[in-house]
């Protein structure tokens, strides 16, 4: 069973940058997409972005395209979120999630198979 760790969250300044990373053990990285959800205060959980197996396909949601980049290293089983140009609007608890297909193609909470307990990312206007 694959268990997932996020880190990096943190507080910081509009137009400032973070970089989200998750951990993996316990399974078949190699194997899944990796996905990034997160949930702002009052909200429901959403769609970030995702990247397949190899690393070689991605999907953002429209709202962080052109600002977030999804990234992976299979040989050192993690999955990285670089955030830049954050917004207020941005501030949510960030989750790591492992698919269960290897493809870049769903953005449904459903679709995924394991979950990370979350870290917080802040951004102060």
């Amino acid at each position: 069973q694959l268990q997932l760790v996020e880190s990096g969250g943190g507080l910081v300044q509009a137009g400032g940058s973070l970089r989200l990373s998750c951990a993996a053990s316990g399974g078949t990285f190699s194997k899944n997409a990796m996905a990034w959800f997160r949930q702002g205060p009052g909200k429901e959980r959403e769609f970030v972005a995702i990247i397949s197996w190899s690393g070689g396909s991605t999907l953002y949601a429209d709202s962080v395209k052109g600002r977030f980049t999804i990234s992976r290293d299979n040989a050192k089983n993690t999955v990285d979120l670089q955030m830049n140009s954050l917004k207020p609007e941005d501030t949510a608890v960030y989750y790591c999630a492992a698919d269960r297909t290897s493809l870049a193609v769903h953005t449904k909470t459903s679709d995924m198979d394991y979950w990370g307990k979350g870290t917080l990312v802040t951004v102060s206007s």
